[in-house]
């Protein structure tokens, strides 16, 4: 066969035109079996179609809550966000936690305002005067709300990378400290990560989240992967259970160089040495001394970002800022 035959075949072998046009002639099985053949066959077609094992397996929610599918459960769940995030081009996060707990001063006020007059009204309820102590307390706390807002901002005017991205700020997508945090980035036009999770009550993400970059998680493990994923450093407000348990994940992974090194920092000194002792973990032969290296302390937004864009100087991370500004 010689190449202008060969060209001929090939021509004769494609598609034609009415071959992406719909069917003139249904196939075989486009229609149920008709009664008149057989009386019973409609009335079996309907019970086989709403067999959930006719369902395809992508659009079957009880399927997927099966034990035995947890492995996808958790493949989908990782690869969503993960997708999406390279879509952005986020390569470089901040992470922010903090205490739910912890909101912006005007609304600590009136909760501890609330709590006073509930005390009032029973002085004699130790459960109502301890919610007025915590109230007192958070109210106290309430400016790491305006520092971590502070934060979000100097972090969204940061460039970073040779395609001019930007290092983003990443929080739980919660409120308080998650939502300042977030809110100060907002403030300086940025784009910003909120990684919630599904819980057994309700849960909004705050307001000031990137939509395009928010999501919600099933699973701790997978969201807590994603924190890390991209965290050029950690900075722990006050906080709790889920602070803590974010932070000391952060410094075992760090500790048992299971990660690269990153910088963390505690915003709120005389908080954090109340949480954990470190000298006595030390001392105790718990942990060593070079531990303590792993961490350091600041008490305002400026001192926690200058800690972090230094220690990048000193690491020459590549295209990280070399200092903040006013340095």
């Amino acid at each position: 066969m010689n190449p202008t035959e060969r060209d001929g075949e090939r021509a004769s072998m494609r598609p034609t035109l009415a071959a992406t046009q719909p069917r003139a002639e249904p196939l075989p099985g486009s229609a149920p079996k008709p009664a008149h053949d057989d009386p019973a066959a409609p009335q079996r077609v309907a019970a086989i179609l709403a067999s959930p094992s006719y369902r395809p397996a992508d659009r079957d929610p009880e399927f997927l809550e099966w034990d035995a599918v947890r492995g996808v459960r958790l493949a989908i769940d990782y690869q969503k966000a993960e997708l999406l995030l390279a879509r952005n081009r986020i390569e470089h996060t901040i992470v922010v936690f903090g205490s739910t707990r912890i909101g912006e001063p005007a609304a600590a006020a009136r909760h501890r305002s609330a709590c006073e007059a509930e005390a009032a009204a029973e002085p004699s309820d130790a459960r109502r005067l301890q919610r007025l102590a915590a109230a007192r307390r958070l109210e106290a706390k309430s400016h790491y709300y305006q520092e971590a807002r502070e934060f979000g901002r100097l972090v969204g005017q940061a460039q970073i990378g040779p395609t001019g991205g930007r290092v983003v700020v990443m929080t739980g997508g919660g409120p308080g400290i998650m939502e300042a945090a977030n809110r100060g980035a907002n403030d300086a036009g940025a784009k910003s990560v909120g990684l919630n999770i599904t819980l057994p009550h309700e849960q909004f993400p705050n307001p000031y989240v990137t939509p395009e970059l928010c999501f919600s998680f099933h699973y701790f493990a997978i969201r807590k992967l994603h924190f890390l994923n991209r965290a050029r450093a950690l900075v722990a407000f006050p906080g709790g259970f889920g602070t803590i348990d974010e932070l000391f994940e952060t410094l075992t992974l760090i500790q048992t160089r299971k990660m690269p090194a990153v910088p963390i920092v505690l915003v709120g000194r005389a908080y954090w040495e109340r949480v954990f002792d470190v000298e006595y973990l030390i001392s105790e032969g718990t942990i060593d001394p070079e531990d303590r290296e792993l961490f350091g302390y600041a008490e305002t937004a400026d001192q926690a970002w200058r800690m972090i864009c230094r220690w990048h100087a000193a690491a020459g991370t590549q295209g990280f800022p070399s200092h903040a500004a006013g340095d």
